[in-house]
């Protein structure tokens, strides 16, 4: 661990920080930030509720990280607990009280005034408690126990390790998304799922509610009304010449959903947009990506989403915004978010501001080694994935969890138009079935792409045929078998600045660059000479890596501060124009 900051860590309001409303697609009036300053404490793994709490620690940043004002590292062989007192405002009066969790790894307890409130498995998916019971006059108290085994454990966690080194990074373990009260009436909506269909002119809505009442929607664009009137919980709402959305016109419609019962009446606002994302063939017969119906090559980088100040926690809202914004500007039209999952308003950010985004699930498991990791897949040789012991999934346990994670990740995220790709297993880190799971991720939503083992060991499943390169020559893959080719990691050239790393002496990165002219010179060629050329030969879409550094890596575009672009930007456009059909 070290005391890296960011450009944003001196700025960022400690008291209550990434204040903004956590759920951009399902908006209510009133809600209750819980983030802030908790009393935080860690016990042995078998002790009870501590009677005295350590010192205090900034929700929602995890405890090893900078911005908690903690940076202590939480051990198998331990709980860590939080507390905080609230005091509800007169506008939650007469309603259901909800409390909802961004998300909390891995997994946890939640008591609210003494009294268990509920319990989640899973370090990456929101939650939510209905502690409507359990509230009282005045003011109450939250308590939240938490676990967490990092790399010692099975569970799905990404590249966070006990002790960091190369691409293994610091572990997040707690809170690490917003905390928040929503007061609701008893008859509510609970859920709206969004699915556009550009060639049949609609918008697919399927409306979950709490109860029986009068349902009606309203579209807008802008201020025109498209829709207003009663609708069923799933019905098709008619959106007549449409306007589509893309990275180039990042359009949204405005969706207002209201149910009227005997117990009162719910409001809540959302958002869709027109598009599709589908796979065409050109005039050379190479299956191609295609967005709204036409070929379209997606340029985009390996987005980690980790920061030195907040780990996987953005310091606030403006960074989110600041990586996405910086990337478009350069020219890039998507980002591959790398086993990890973001925050909501992340994706909301994507959707307004135009990027694509393929979406990868988080990794579980043991790491495979070096032998099915590196040696194999360097000599293009594919392992049957039902091997489950040397993959790290021997207990059907084990199967199950990621299975149930894996298709919570996606209801979670469904609704945001950004998305385009789902990305079950990530160069054979606990794969298991891959085959078989892309086929049942293609079959529970039909309207993404698949890209069923990003990377190596391939079982030919849906959609893509998914390389990763390094540092050897990039050449055209064999075994398509008519899926499209997309080189989902390739590049990793890195550069060390001196007083923007995390550690100088282990710097880590494929090949190192001593100057911004050496780099340039180095990323231009790489693209003139492999990969531009084999975009006619059928290649659909690009992902570099990366859009920062992470930690020990050092080849990111910008440093992991955030504040020097180490590449020139004059090239990096030039030779994102170039990337096209």
């Amino acid at each position: 661990m070290t005391t890296m900051k960011s450009r944003w860590t001196d700025s960022i309001n400690t008291d209550c920080p990434l204040s903004e409303y956590p759920r951009p697609q399902l908006v209510r009036n009133d809600w209750l930030c819980l983030n802030g300053k908790y009393d935080y404490a860690v016990t042995p793994l078998d002790s009870a509720a501590p009677s005295e709490y350590e010192g205090k620690i900034t929700v929602p940043f995890a405890i090893e990280s900078l911005l908690s004002g903690v940076v202590r590292q939480l051990y198998p062989n331990e709980l860590l607990w939080y507390r905080r007192k609230f005091t509800l405002p007169e506008s939650f009066d007469g309603k259901d009280v909800l409390l909802h969790f961004g998300a909390v790894d891995w997994q946890c307890e939640v008591f609210v005034n003494d009294t268990a409130a509920g319990s989640h498995t899973g370090g990456y998916c929101p939650f939510t408690l209905d502690i409507t019971s359990l509230i009282k006059d005045g003011e109450n108290e939250l308590v939240v126990k938490v676990y967490d085994p990092t790399d010692k454990g099975w569970q799905q966690r990404g590249k966070q390790v006990l002790e960091s080194k190369g691409f293994w990074y610091t572990s997040t373990s707690g809170i690490w998304q917003t905390v928040w009260l929503e007061p609701v009436s008893k008859c509510r909506i609970e859920s709206v799922k969004l699915t556009p269909y550009i060639d049949k002119g609609v918008i697919s809505v399927n409306v979950k509610c709490n109860g029986k009442g009068k349902l009606s929607a309203k579209v807008l664009d802008g201020d025109t009304v498209v829709f207003d009137g009663e609708i069923t919980e799933i019905t098709e709402i008619p959106v007549p010449d449409a306007k589509l959305w893309s990275p180039e016109n990042p359009f949204l419609y405005d969706l207002k959903l209201t149910l009227e019962s005997e117990s009162g009446c719910d409001e809540v606002s959302s958002y869709f947009a027109m598009r599709k994302f589908s796979i065409t063939t050109d005039s050379k017969g190479h299956p191609r990506l295609a967005l709204n119906n036409k070929p379209y090559f997606q340029r985009g980088l390996l987005d980690q989403g980790y920061w030195p100040d907040g780990g996987l926690t953005a310091p606030c809202d403006e960074a989110l915004i600041f990586d996405i914004e910086e990337m478009k500007r350069l020219g890039f039209n998507m980002l591959r978010k790398h086993i990890k999952v973001e925050p909501h308003r992340w994706y909301y950010h994507c959707d307004r501001l135009g990027m694509i985004v393929w979406q990868d699930m988080v990794s579980g498991g043991e790491y495979i080694g070096n032998f099915y990791a590196g040696f194999l897949p360097n000599l293009n040789i594919n392992v049957k994935d039902n091997k489950y012991k040397a993959f790290s999934r021997e207990k059907p346990e084990w199967r199950e969890q990621f299975k149930e994670e894996l298709f919570e990740m996606i209801d979670n995220l469904y609704n945001f138009p950004c998305i385009g790709c789902w990305v079950p297993f990530n160069e054979g880190w606990g794969q298991f079935d891959a085959k078989e799971i892309g086929e049942k991720v293609k079959a529970y939503d039909p309207s993404r792409i698949v890209d069923h083992a990003s990377g190596w060991h391939d079982q030919k499943g849906p959609d893509l045929k998914s390389m990763h390169r390094y540092i050897v020559p990039v050449t055209p893959p064999t075994g398509r078998k008519g899926r499209t080719f997309v080189l989902s990691e390739y590049g990793g050239y890195s550069r060390i600045i001196k007083k923007h790393v995390w550690n100088l002496a282990k710097s880590f990165g494929y090949i190192m660059f001593t100057s911004e002219k050496s780099l340039t010179a180095g990323y231009k060629f790489l693209h003139t000479s492999q990969i531009i050329p084999l975009i006619k030969h059928g290649l659909s879409a690009t992902v570099y890596t990366q859009v920062s550094d992470v930690e020990f890596e050092v080849n990111g575009i910008y440093t992991y501060d955030r504040t020097i672009l180490k590449i020139d930007e004059n090239a990096i456009k030039e030779i994102n124009e170039k990337m096209t059909y």
